[in-house]
């Protein structure tokens, strides 16, 4: 949340080891999103609603003056309940001090509601209805019927369960860390999370944990019956189903900056290394850069891109001129720190006859699979070798490919982990997702920010996202290349290439 001029940052937190549990609420502040100072812990187990443990939760500005928390709390029955906590001293900037509401948990699953107490967890932050009550919403799930169950309050402190969830959707399981919030219809403009009129779409997104990714609908608010109506329901086999990024990306967050008037996209990438490793060294799971999100012109889809912020880090630049990157060329970018490193490349393609046909329709992740960086098609693979060792015994490949698909041109967008490591114990899966760009009348673009163990690639100015995790045992600090290639038959054209190196962020206070 932003507050006072300093950005806050909640996150599940082992203060006791590197893998989950003991879960408390860690808390760092910051001036730019991007350099960041740990403050202590802000919530912990102490009370009866919450003893054996502090799960996710959402913030809430009251009034525009005051926050409040909504989290989850695992009781001494360990059952997840709902608890309410607000700041000691409201005059503090850095809100190190948090009180518990004794009136907590202020929402617990009832037997009424059928509600399992093992699925009923991470409140949203709130919203206001024109009838000055405030509404928050809760994940859960009833069989495997994913279900957002709505609540209302008129002062913040005692809930009243709707008589029905805001959404829901049968097989889809447990809704995980939910978010709803509104977008503007024709500008990238973040707007306040309580604002509904013509103007506005609404997001709704939750974190599907049979599936451990992020989901989200586009749809319209009816406040006068508190439902969330969407434009294509999660059971819609849609050719772009619609997530947040297609790579490692769970459990996410958007909030309202209202200093600089955008909405702030957060999500956790979980590692690719064994339990084993992640103890060895001491940590695991890291938060993504944060994204601006918007509304695409389109209306379809949303949009995400780095907070501007991160391009204080940028130093080194290193410009190419526009390049006719032949088929099967290699063309290394030297003079960038490579494992640490912001990269924008834009491709232009001409011969899209020489596209591959696609005769059935393939899910894009196992297409990726299938037809990595080192298959020739007639248009690709073309994009970035990340990460790469020298002999290239590793990479990280992030690239395009085209098809031809039922007359129509279809892009590839892939990031392959399948060579990113010698460590064969590492999860390197290959992700990917179809992208909707009109290659005939655009430019291909691709931003990747590359830190040592993560990728986090940006295709078509934002369209699609895949976040990687990857851990190269050859490919690392100053021992790290990284290449521009064109492993298809037909040439495509650089339009432009600018790299540059990263300076390191101030983490955990270093």
């Amino acid at each position: 949340m932003s507050y006072k001029g300093l950005y806050h940052l909640f996150y599940q937190y082992n203060p006791k080891g590197a893998v989950w549990g003991n879960i408390v609420w860690a808390h760092s502040v910051s001036t730019d999103l991007i350099n960041w100072t740990p403050l202590d812990q802000a919530i912990s187990p102490s009370q009866p609603s919450d003893i054996n443990g502090c799960w996710s939760g959402s913030t809430t500005i009251l009034n525009g003056t005051k926050p409040a928390i909504l989290y989850t709390g695992i009781d001494q029955f360990n059952h997840q309940v709902q608890n309410l906590a607000y700041p000691k001293n409201l005059s503090d900037p850095f809100l190190r001090d948090w009180i518990k509401s004794k009136k907590n948990p202020v929402m617990e699953p009832t037997s009424i509601n059928m509600i399992n107490a093992s699925s009923f967890r991470d409140p949203t932050s709130g919203w206001l209805g024109k009838d000055g009550h405030w509404r928050v919403i809760v994940g859960s799930k009833r069989d495997t019927r994913g279900i957002a169950i709505l609540y209302r309050s008129k002062d913040f402190i005692n809930w009243i369960e709707a008589k029905h969830p805001l959404y829901s959707s049968k097989g889809t399981g447990m809704w995980e860390c939910p978010d709803f919030y509104p977008v503007l219809k024709f500008s990238s403009i973040g707007v306040d999370t309580s604002l509904n009129n013509d103007d506005v779409r609404h997001v709704l997104k939750v974190s599907l944990d049979d599936k451990k990714h992020d989901y989200y609908l586009i749809g319209s608010y009816d406040d006068g019956k508190d439902n969330f109506v969407p434009d294509k329901g999660f059971q819609n086999t849609s050719e772009f189903f619609l997530r947040y990024d297609y790579g490692k990306y769970y459990a996410s967050k958007t909030f309202f900056d209202d200093q600089k008037n955008r909405r702030i996209l957060l999500g956790w990438v979980n590692e690719s290394s064994t339990v084993a490793d992640d103890i060895k060294k001491g940590w695991s799971g890291i938060h993504t850069i944060p994204r601006a999100i918007w509304l695409h012109k389109s209306g379809k889809q949303l949009v995400q891109w780095p907070v501007v912020e991160v391009e204080k880090l940028r130093v080194n630049l290193v410009n190419l001129p526009p390049k006719v990157l032949k088929g099967g060329e290699l063309l290394q970018i030297n003079g960038v720190t490579a494992a640490q490193a912001d990269v924008e490349i834009s491709f232009e393609v001409n011969n899209i006859g020489e596209a591959e046909v696609l005769d059935n329709w393939t899910d894009p992740q196992i297409l990726c699979s299938q037809k990595g960086s080192s298959v020739k098609s007639g248009l690709g693979p073309f994009g970035l070798l990340v990460f790469a060792s020298k002999g290239l015994q590793e990479f990280t490949s992030v690239f395009f490919r085209i098809f031809r698909y039922q007359h129509k041109n279809l892009v590839l967008f892939c990031s392959d982990q399948s060579r990113s490591s010698l460590n064969k114990d590492n999860d390197m899966t290959t992700y990917g997702t179809f992208i909707d760009v009109d290659v005939v009348h655009e430019k291909l673009s691709l931003r990747s920010l590359i830190d040592h163990s993560v990728v986090e690639s940006f295709g078509g100015e934002g369209k699609a996202c895949i976040t990687a995790r990857v851990y190269p045992t050859l490919a690392i600090n100053d021992k790290a290349q990284l290449y521009a290639f064109n492993n298809g038959t037909t040439d495509v054209k650089i339009n432009r290439l600018s790299a540059w190196s990263m300076k390191k962020a101030q983490l955990n206070g270093n």
